[in-house]
């Protein structure tokens, strides 16, 4: 099995805040002064993962000239560990303002599912230059819009053991790519997911005040189905954003299976048509 994490360019690792949230921070090659004055970029994960989920992401970005910001949740991966089934959404929010703050500068930030919600949650109020979010958890406003057919009644109980993934691939997904997430994914808590799981009966979402959010916006997301390319014109919609659905893909697929270059490549050609006025 191949480990992308053993691949990654040389960085600086570091643990910060009382949390001892794992961070690490690679420098993108200086190719002109423009890119000497991009904002960073913050990629936040998604439940059960943890910084080692963008991997394959990184080393696109890396080479085009961005300084990645890549974290991990407390108690996630390489974060100190903690009661997981004692943390809640808000201690994840507080999580992304910790590393926000060691920026050192406004971020773009890129959120994947549980990330996503998250980072439309803090962008809220804090000062961004620019947000994606990649399948993201839905918010209350958009669960009105367009409701999952299909719910689950599961109550998912003090914490939520990592996803199994016993399937040998997916349409996106080789074996490698499954082997290699069953690696590394960890349990999870349950407190965050009930504030957010909309595909849960009885959980109405999070809410997102989208007047208060006015820097540039991606959105992302696997379609299967024409209630998917709905659901994600309707996120593109509330948050006055862009929006680039990808047919036949998996929601990990996204990050890590065989079509995640399609993905990188329309983050760097949305993130280099970014007007560069407001990046400063």
């Amino acid at each position: 099995m191949k480990d992308y994490t053993k691949m990654l360019p040389e960085h600086t690792e570091m643990y910060i805040g009382e949390q001892d949230l794992f961070l690490e921070i690679y420098e993108g090659e200086v190719k002109s002064e423009r890119t000497q004055k991009r904002p960073p970029l913050l990629f936040v994960h998604g439940a059960y993962t943890g910084s080692w989920m963008w991997s394959k992401y990184i080393p696109h970005f890396v080479k085009d000239g961005w300084r990645c910001y890549v974290m991990n949740y407390r108690g996630h991966y390489k974060s100190r560990s903690v009661d997981i089934s004692r943390v809640t959404f808000q201690d994840y929010l507080e999580d992304i303002r910790e590393v926000i703050a060691n920026c050192g500068e406004k971020p773009i930030i890129i959120g994947f599912s549980l990330g996503g919600i998250l980072c439309q949650k803090v962008a809220e109020t804090a000062d961004l230059k620019g947000l994606v979010l990649i399948d993201s958890c839905i918010s209350k406003e958009v669960n009105e819009r367009v409701p999952y057919d299909i719910l689950s009644d599961d109550t998912l109980g003090m914490i939520v053991p990592a996803p199994a993934r016993n399937e040998v691939s997916s349409v996106d997904e080789s074996e490698e790519d499954i082997e290699f997430q069953r690696k590394y994914l960890s349990m999870e808590s349950s407190k965050a997911l009930l504030e957010c799981g909309c595909w849960i009966r009885g959980i109405k979402g999070v809410s997102i005040d989208n007047s208060l959010i006015t820097c540039p916006t991606l959105i992302i997301k696997s379609v299967n189905n024409q209630e998917d390319d709905r659901r994600g014109i309707a996120e593109a919609e509330h948050l006055k954003g862009d929006y680039a659905g990808y047919w036949n893909t998996t929601h990990t697929g996204l990050l890590v299976g065989q079509r995640y270059h399609e993905i990188v490549a329309k983050l760097l050609e949305w993130l280099n048509n970014i007007p560069k006025e407001s990046w400063y």
